[in-house]
This record gives C-alpha cells, structure tokens and sequence, in this order.
C-alpha cells in the first residue's frame, strides 16, 4: 500500500519546487519525490508549505523539568559551571517515572515544534545512591518508551562517564549517578541493542567529554562499540568552556578537538557537540574529518558559552546541526534564528546564514541542519527525497505571520517572525501524522503528568 500527499509548495534538497507529490510506503519510507504533480484522486492535500522533519541532535530530557530555574544569581559571576551546581542537585532526585513522564511531554513538544527526530545524550544512569538499578537499563527504558508513545524518531547514546577532569580525576559527590566503568557500558549497549532495533530507534555511545573519560577507556570503548555496529554514531561534548580548553592544554598540551583528532579516528560518524571554542587550525581539521558539529544556540547562550565561528566553519565545508541541549527553548525553528543572530552580533553584518545556491537563510539553514542532524543521529531522516523516512512538517498558511505570502517568504517567517507563537500545522514521523492542527494527541495528558512530575522533584 502506497501513502500520498500533494504539496503545492515542498522545500526539497535542491530548494523550493512546485507541485510535488510526496509517496511512502508501509514501512514510512518515501518511494517517490515527484515534482511538477497533479493531485491523484485521494491524495492528501498540504494546507500549507512541506519542509523536511528537522533532526535534534542533542538532548538531554530531564533538563527541561528545570527550565527557567536557574535564571538567578548563584554566585558574584555565574557561568556554566554554578548551572552544572544546581543541575546536579535536580538530577540527584530523579526517577524511571520522572524521566519517563519529562521525557513524553518534552518530546510532544519537540514535534510541535518541528523536530521529528531527537538525539538523547542519556547520562544519568544508577539509582539516587549512585548504585545501579535492578534493571540496569531503567532510565535508558523509560526514554525509549517515551520515544515510542510520542512517535518521534529517537537515537539513543548512553553516556561513558569516569572522572570529574583531566588527568583521572575522582568523581565527584554531585556525579555519583553518572558513572560507569568502560565493561560496563559495553554490557549495557548489548542489553539495549535490541530494545532499539525493536522500535526503529538507532544506539550509539556518548563519550561524555575528554574531562571525564580517560584515553585508555576511551580507546577501549570505542573498540567495544564497533565490535558491537562499526557503523553506530559516536557523539562527545567539546570544547564548550574556554575553562575546559585551558585544562586540556594543560594536561596534554593540545587543544581539546586538537587532541581528539590526534588521538581517535574522527570520522563521518562523530559529533562534536558544541566545539565553540576552537583555533583556526582547528575548524579546517575537524572539518575535513566529515564530523558533524553539534550546535546548540540557545543553550550556548543561555549559558554564556561563547559564539561558534559558523562562517569559518562552512568555509571549510563542515557539516552541521542543531540540538535544543538542556531545553531552555524547544523551537527548531528558534535555534536557527538564534544561530543567526548570534552570527550576526559577532560580525556585525545580516544573513550569514545564506548561501549561493541558497539567498534565503531560514532556507539554507534549514536544508544544511536537516542534512547534518540525520547524519549525527544516524538514521535516513535527511529530507525528502526518495529512500528517507517521510518525516515532514506542514507550515500554518494561515498563520497571521504567514499569511499571503510566497512558500520561502513563509519559512523565513516562521523562522524570524512567529515569536512566542507556533506556525507548524502538522507533523508527520515515518508518513504517519503526528501532530494535527499544532496539537500532539498527547499533549494534554503529557503535560499533566510532566508538571506532577516536576512539583515532586522540587518539593524540600
């Protein structure tokens, strides 16, 4: 059985074209991206433009419970590192049913907001006394089903956790719940290779960073996950902090990217999740590997990480996508402008984002984020085109920012002029809707039970 949809307007990965009937097979696999269609008799028709279902390739879902809670001040000049104070204590509470009903909730948003595929960064692992649960998959688990009853795609990357910073450095109280020995995380990607395959989800491994794995047990881990799938992607937070370059170059010598390339076969598969803060060299290297850089631009902000040199970055041909991280905001389409215009204060100049081929930039940011995020998540969610899942998002025509005008007027509008307010219509995962009139099925009890969840974890 052959499913359809007509579009009058589809972003396709050349650009904007007219008239294109869209058609999937059982499985959710588009079998034909024709152009210059008419309707066929019972085919679905778009109510608005089509974009391509944008990939989130950096999450970590308990966060959100605690967003816009730390917006005060913790010490004389707060950074990250007071944050990772206060998001430890939060995370010392947390529970399989906390993760479980956060997780729901947050992922119906997500597709309300134009994501249909999430990366999940799972590092709290062990019980609220840092011992493993009777099911050691536990909070692994209640993230897959989450990701199951939501319907979005789902990448799930286990997080090696060992020390608190370079140079071994013991773990401290507020990490009890994130570490695992290298054995043991092998052990846990063969018992949740199954579930994942079960579900259509795809398993990776997250080294959390160089600080808090060790070269020996990285080498080790990575030789155990391709024992495991040579293929499967392998993601690791970089160079975030100018504090965490400091210490690295202090322990090594090197730079943190500088140091993993040397060290570790970087490759097409690897994210480098932020790597904000990076030399020249470095952007031209970690470029050619075929990484993907992982960017989180309201997170970076909200944290005051600093400003990723995007510009240097595609000059060389990088690759590129974008995570909403610890989900101050859960908007792909705000992660763009936020990318923009953080490009835009650091040069002072408009439209960075665009490209030759592409003048519009909600255009080319979207095509370029879709492209890397599939390749970060490692799933064929890379647009619309023959051979991806038909992940799609159908933009609200009659939305007041929207209305009247042409179908990349109305991308650009959405991206840059829909504050506070959504213009996604409909969202589709795997050529199955999954969100109707800006509503997730789910939305009304996911939020109920997200909001239980939270009053218990902030309760003294």
């Amino acid at each position: 059985m052959t499913h359809t949809l007509f579009a009058a307007d589809a972003l396709l990965p050349a650009g904007w074209t007219k008239n294109v009937l869209l058609s999937w097979n059982d499985a959710g696999q588009l079998t034909q991206v024709q152009a210059g269609a008419q309707p066929p008799a019972g085919a679905q028709l778009a109510t608005g433009p089509v974009i391509p279902g944008m990939p989130n390739l950096h999450s970590h879902a308990f966060q959100r419970a605690f967003a816009g809670l730390t917006e005060h001040r913790a010490e004389q000049q707060d950074s990250f590192w007071s944050w990772r104070t206060l998001m430890y204590r939060f995370a010392a509470r947390l529970g399989p049913q906390h993760m479980e009903a956060i997780a729901t909730w947050l992922y119906a948003e997500m597709l309300e907001a134009g994501y249909t595929s999430v990366c999940e960064f799972q590092y709290v692992h062990h019980d609220t006394d840092g011992r493993p649960y009777a099911d050691d998959a536990a909070l692994s688990r209640a993230l897959l089903r989450a990701a199951q009853n939501t319907g979005i795609g789902f990448t799930l990357l286990p997080v090696l956790y060992q020390t608190s910073g370079f140079g071994d450095q013991p773990p401290t109280e507020g990490q009890r719940r994130f570490i695992r020995s290298t054995e043991s995380m092998l052990r846990l990607l063969d018992t949740l290779k199954p579930d994942c395959d079960a579900q259509g989800a795809r398993l990776g491994l997250a080294p959390h960073s160089l600080r808090a794995v060790p070269p020996e047990a990285l080498r080790e881990a990575l030789a155990g996950l391709d024992a495991i799938d040579r293929t499967a992607p392998v993601h690791i937070h970089i160079a975030e902090q100018t504090k965490e370059v400091d210490d690295c170059v202090e322990w090594s010598g090197l730079r943190p990217v500088e140091w993993l390339l040397d060290h570790a076969s970087v490759d097409a598969r690897w994210c480098l999740v932020h790597a904000t803060h990076m030399n020249d060299a470095e952007y031209e290297y970690a470029a050619q590997s075929g990484a993907v850089a992982g960017l989180c631009p309201t997170t970076e902000a909200n944290l005051g990480d600093g400003i990723f040199d995007f510009a240097r970055w595609r000059s060389h041909g990088g690759a590129w996508g974008v995570g909403s991280d610890s989900h101050a905001s859960v908007n792909a389409a705000e992660e763009l402008l936020m990318l923009e215009y953080s490009q835009r204060l650091g040069r002072r100049q408009r439209n960075v984002g665009a490209s030759a081929a592409q003048p519009h930039v909600a255009t080319a940011l979207t095509l370029e984020a879709v492209q890397g995020g599939a390749q970060a998540a490692g799933r064929a969610v890379g647009g619309l085109a023959a051979g991806q899942q038909a992940d799609f998002v159908v933009l609200d025509a009659y939305h007041l920012a929207l209305q009247g005008l042409s179908a990349p007027d109305m991308l650009s509008a959405h991206v840059f002029a829909s504050h506070r307010t959504s213009a996604v219509d409909a969202v589709w995962v795997a050529g199955r809707p999954r969100v109707t009139a800006g509503r997730h099925a789910l939305h009304g009890d996911a939020a109920a039970a997200f909001v239980a969840a939270r009053t218990q974890l902030l309760k003294d």
